[in-house]
């Protein structure tokens, strides 16, 4: 296992390609936009959706939609109780899915008008969701289960037991579906052909691993971790080949597959942290990227390497410690591009 030391300052590179790597200048991100959201200040996942460039932020009883490439807000899908979380986009139905955490509920709407086609039974707060050939998964994150939607037929077909607070999904394209599994330290996973599962990883130095990202052609999966680590995976074996120092306060993490670089985003330091993919099993820490403190969902338009991330101005009347109070009206989407 190569192992990367704890500041960016300190790191050994080991094995071959290592000594390249170390010779390329790091990465500059600079910000080219702020899309105003407005209330509420609520906010948790942000999804790109590189084939249409649209991005989706669900913040409190409504999920944002934005226009990635033109950096204009193009409508809001509205009528949920107050706890939106995820979403997946499903192209082959036209059809988009949030959920209501607060309501136990998962919600089809219309990709092109926004408007809410179907509200479906899924489990007290409905989290997560990924998707991807079978079906849609909820990740019901206190519940411990799985709720598991046919996007065709808009009807729930399963439910997943699988016990312990849960967070972040991510699919592999080949039937396997990872989650992270907050409260017991561990990666699961699940075979979507049978909806059971097939493995549970310990990843006992992850404290609460949140963010999840995965490189499928290369077996690599990707958890960030509340305490400053990122892990590195094999998506076949569960072995550990490799973990690197993230800013604290993570609550996601992506891949671009093209650049070969993971993210996570944390709220607590206000960075997105950046480690370069050298090769399956070694990972390089570049320059992180400054946000704002509160920033901890992000996410990547991988046709561009474009970084999305949302955050709201913090009221410096409330509290300096633990959660933090926003001022109201102010939830923003964060725009970064690449240097070229």
């Amino acid at each position: 296992m190569k192992t990367l030391l704890a500041a960016l300052s300190a790191f050994m590179s080991v094995g071959c390609g290592a000594a390249t790597a170390s010779a390329q200048p790091p990465p500059s991100y600079r910000q080219v936009g702020a899309i105003p959201l407005g209330a509420p200040e609520r906010w948790d996942y942000v999804v790109a959706d590189a084939p249409s460039g649209r991005v989706f932020v669900a913040h409190g009883d409504r999920l944002s939609v934005v226009d990635g490439r033109g950096l204009t807000l193009i409508g809001d899908v509205t009528g949920l109780k107050g706890g939106a979380h995820g979403t997946y986009v499903s192209a082959s139905t036209g059809l988009g899915f949030t959920d209501d955490g607060e309501a136990g509920k998962a919600i089809a709407f219309d990709l092109k008008t926004l408007a809410v086609r179907a509200t479906l039974d899924a489990a007290p707060d409905a989290d997560a969701i990924a998707g991807g050939g079978r079906g849609v998964y909820v990740i019901d994150g206190d519940s411990g289960v799985i709720t598991v939607i046919d996007p065709a037929g808009l009807r729930v077909v399963d439910t997943i037991k699988v016990g312990g607070s849960l967070e972040s999904a991510a699919v592999d394209g080949e039937d396997h579906l990872f989650v992270n599994g907050a409260e017991r330290a561990e990666i699961v996973r699940i075979d979507t052909a049978t909806n059971a599962v097939t493995a549970r990883w310990p990843v006992p130095d992850c404290k609460s691993p949140h963010g999840m990202a995965i490189d499928p052609p290369r077996h690599r999966l990707f958890t960030s971790c509340v305490n400053g680590r990122l892990d590195v995976l094999d998506t076949q074996s569960g072995r550990e080949v490799a973990s690197a120092p993230i800013g604290l306060g993570t609550d996601s993490a992506a891949f671009d597959p093209v650049r070969r670089r993971v993210f996570s985003s944390n709220g607590r330091d206000g960075t997105i942290s950046v480690i370069e993919e050298v090769d399956a099993d070694t990972y390089r820490p570049l320059a992180p990227v400054k946000t704002q403190v509160g920033a901890r969902t992000m996410a990547v338009d991988t046709s561009t390497g474009r970084l999305f991330v949302a955050s709201a101005e913090i009221d410096p009347a409330g509290p300096t410690t633990g959660r933090r109070r926003f001022l109201p009206g102010t939830l923003k989407l964060l725009v970064f591009d690449p240097a070229k």
